[in-house]
């Protein structure tokens, strides 16, 4: 009898290149929209759900950052590309979960697709598609919901720290990059420290269940999913930093083949998590044959014990009445204390080989 699957149904949307269609799972309701604008002696920040209160800053002579959280309000993020004269095909990949990290220039723009990973205060790991475009005094970046690692960001921009209020949106777009990065290592931590406890769980064979198989499987699963998203990026910053633009400075492209560094750092961080777990399995097989190995050679010697016993009891267990033993007075008790010497010496032949 063959088992019958349900069978997936595939669907293929065909739709004319440039439409936005959002695919992802994280909806809203409305499309919060955080507008920074700032200058090496001014800051000025707003929190709106209007997506129109950012269209009055563009050419003001400072630079402006627009954060959208929404990515599913498909028509207020045309209404801003339109403002900003941004390609069809940009607006169409803003809104495209499944778009794998890149990187691509245009004449008034450079547009960048990557994924956000962070920890949440359920110690998952959560994924976040983000789109960041430069413009020459602005950048703006879309999120599908609210939460990001850019408080660090925020925050040396409103008290003015460091060098980021004296410099230009360049300067603004590798800082963002910088965090996203930045916080890859703590997700690494994080998911390293997961590794080694599943490795010594394993290692102490007597706290491993059944349920490490699966427990293996998901940390294969995590580490495949997150190699997908950073390790693309590596190509991103690369090509960033090779990038002859008006709207990178020169002295950005230093702070970007630091960030190019970083980025090698935590691929290969990745690299080594990923070979750690791929062996995690076979270290679990290789314990559990082992364990296998012990009861078969405890229930092996058990059974050589009692062939000798069981021979000589089926021997004497015959109905054949020309047998001497049988009319003995004591045959019972020294055939009894034949059969306990063999299995005394049966005993100390096995320790003496150490098989016991």
């Amino acid at each position: 009898m063959r088992i019958k699957k349900n069978k997936k149904k595939y669907v293929t949307a065909n739709l004319p290149p440039g439409t936005m269609a959002y695919k992802g799972e994280k909806l809203s309701t409305i499309t919060a929209t955080e507008i920074v604008n700032y200058s090496k002696d001014e800051h000025h920040r707003l929190q709106s759900n209007r997506i129109e209160d950012a269209f009055n800053l563009k050419g003001n002579n400072q630079v402006t950052w627009i954060n959208i959280n929404g990515l599913n309000n498909v028509s207020d993020i045309e209404t801003l590309g339109v403002h900003y004269d941004l390609h069809p095909l940009t607006l169409e990949d803003i809104v495209n979960t499944g778009q794998r990290p890149k990187i691509e220039e245009f004449e008034n723009y450079i547009f960048v697709v990557f994924k956000m990973l962070f920890i949440k205060n359920d110690d998952e790991l959560h994924y976040e598609h983000m789109s960041l475009i430069l413009g020459s005094d602005y950048v703006l970046t879309f999120q599908e919901a609210d939460g990001d690692v850019f408080g660090d960001v925020r925050e040396r921009l409103s008290t003015a720290k460091g060098r980021i209020r004296s410099q230009g949106s360049d300067y603004l777009m590798y800082s963002l990059l910088d965090a996203i990065v930045d916080n890859y290592f703590t997700v690494i931590e994080v998911f390293g420290d997961q590794v080694e406890e599943l490795e010594s769980l394993i290692f102490q064979s007597k706290e491993a269940g059944d349920d490490t198989p699966q427990d293996i499987q998901k940390l294969k699963q995590e580490i495949l999913k997150m190699r997908r998203s950073i390790y693309p990026l590596r190509e991103v910053i690369n090509r960033m930093e090779k990038i002859e633009s008006s709207l990178i400075e020169q002295k950005t492209h230093s702070y970007l083949r630091d960030l190019y560094d970083h980025i090698i750092q935590v691929n290969e961080s990745v690299d080594l998590y990923r070979e750690m777990i791929w062996s995690l399995m076979d270290m679990y097989m290789t314990i559990i044959s082992n364990k296998m190995n012990e009861i078969m050679k405890v229930l092996t010697i058990i059974a050589t014990i009692f062939i000798p016993l069981t021979f000589i009891a089926g021997i004497y267990g015959m109905n054949f009445q020309n047998m001497p033993e049988l009319s003995t007075e004591n045959g019972y008790f020294v055939l009894l204390g034949i059969m306990f010497l063999l299995f005394l010496l049966m005993l100390l032949y096995f320790r003496r080989k150490g098989w016991l």
